[in-house]
């Protein structure tokens, strides 16, 4: 691969992960602390993002299908989304940050499957092998997560701005901006002129087989609990003795050690135990880490399980969304994967995002949380969702 094609497919891809890692980690402690929502307000404005996942990636695929390049799309709604997030910064009231973090949220998922599809289309033109090339650029995506968590805590640090929380909202619209006009120089990726079907509803049918069945709704319900990670860890940490400076740094663990079991991993399991229990371990790493935050201590145990869901990352979501492929056929490829994120990252955080904030509430008494009797739930659902994986999902 030239070194110019590799940089611009990279850069596109560690910018694009960059802007979500800026704040999904640590806006929850904003919204929890100094603005002093609920845990259902909190969960309605982290919802933003999977209600978006459902409506815009199918959107954005037509536009990039038939009528628009698909690097001019990336420009102008990473250049809107920036705009978007330097008002979000700015408020305090639930309804207007809900309305601008639903409007951001909009043009951002419409970008997350362009990007992987500008790369294999650039792949493909360019005569390279997609398996071979394309972990290569993904390492980027949990690198550039873990870089931006690293350079929010040193600003902090530096700045005494962790205490207010709305600085990751503006870093994340200064790297949106830096992506809308990267994106200008990204290589020509013309329009396709695909078919016009919707590809969610090609790969439907194959709910009727229970086996994938089976696998649909735990995945769903696995990614769901992820919420408990993004809306609680930050505010957790605080209340656990973790300076607020230091959280974005000490949740960034999880994405270094994801980048590293992307790389080094993930092949080696699939290939050793299979699909099935690979995913076993990954939900199982979940629990564990939940089961370590119901303990609430020592607080270096609770930095080091952050581990524990780049792992589990890696071995559930990234693991399902290969079997999803190893499932499809010829023909289905890209209907399966768009069924499997609207599945995970679209109807499974949305309800995860509710479920989060509903149990955060009941568990919340004259302002404090109830860690432990927090996470106990998911630590419970995991748990079930494994036996009934074990038991009933034939591999």
């Amino acid at each position: 691969m030239e070194w110019k094609l590799y940089f611009a497919l990279s850069f596109a891809m560690f910018m694009e992960f960059a802007i979500w890692g800026a704040w999904a980690p640590v806006l929850a402690a904003r919204l929890l602390g100094p603005l002093k929502m609920s845990g259902k307000q909190t969960g309605w404005i982290y919802a933003t993002l999977p209600l978006a996942c459902i409506i815009s990636p199918l959107v954005a695929g037509q536009l990039a299908d038939k009528y628009v390049n698909t690097e001019s799309i990336l420009a102008l709604a990473h250049l809107i989304g920036g705009i978007l997030l330097l008002f979000a910064a700015r408020q305090t009231k639930f309804k207007n940050l809900f309305g601008l973090m639903l409007l951001f949220s909009l043009c951002y998922a419409a970008t997350l499957p362009l990007v992987s599809s500008m790369m294999f289309s650039q792949l493909a033109k360019n005569n390279l092998d997609a398996t071979a090339y394309s972990p290569k650029i993904y390492l980027w995506a949990p690198v550039a997560w873990a870089l931006v968590g690293y350079f929010l805590t040193g600003w902090r640090w530096k700045f005494k701005t962790g205490e207010e929380g709305r600085d990751c909202l503006y870093l994340a619209a200064i790297l949106a901006v830096v992506m809308g006009i990267g994106c200008l120089f990204m290589p020509d990726t013309p329009p396709t002129k695909a078919g016009g079907g919707i590809p969610i509803l090609v790969a439907m049918s194959m709910l009727r087989e229970p086996n994938f069945l089976i696998f649909i709704l735990i995945s769903m319900i696995v990614a769901g609990l992820m919420q408990f990670y993004f809306l609680g860890t930050a505010q957790f940490m605080q209340n656990m003795g973790i300076p607020a400076k230091n959280v974005p740094a000490s949740m960034a663990v999880a994405q270094a050690v994801q980048a590293i079991a992307t790389f080094f991993a993930l092949g080696y399991l699939t290939a050793e135990i299979g699909f099935k229990w690979t995913l076993i371990v990954g939900a199982g790493c979940w629990l564990i880490m939940y089961i370590i935050y119901v303990n609430g201590k020592p607080w270096w145990l609770i930095i080091a399980s952050q581990s524990l869901h780049g792992l589990a990352y890696v071995f559930f979501i990234i693991a399902g969304q290969l079997l999803a492929n190893e499932l499809a056929s010829e023909e289905t490829v890209s209907s399966m994967q768009a069924l499997i994120m609207a599945a995970q990252t679209g109807l499974g955080l949305f309800l995860g995002t509710q479920f989060a904030g509903i149990v955060m509430d009941k568990f919340r008494k004259e302002g404090q949380f109830q860690w432990s009797k927090i996470y106990m739930v998911p630590g419970a659902v995991a748990l079930v969702c494994i036996l009934v994986f074990i038991i009933f999902f034939k591999g």
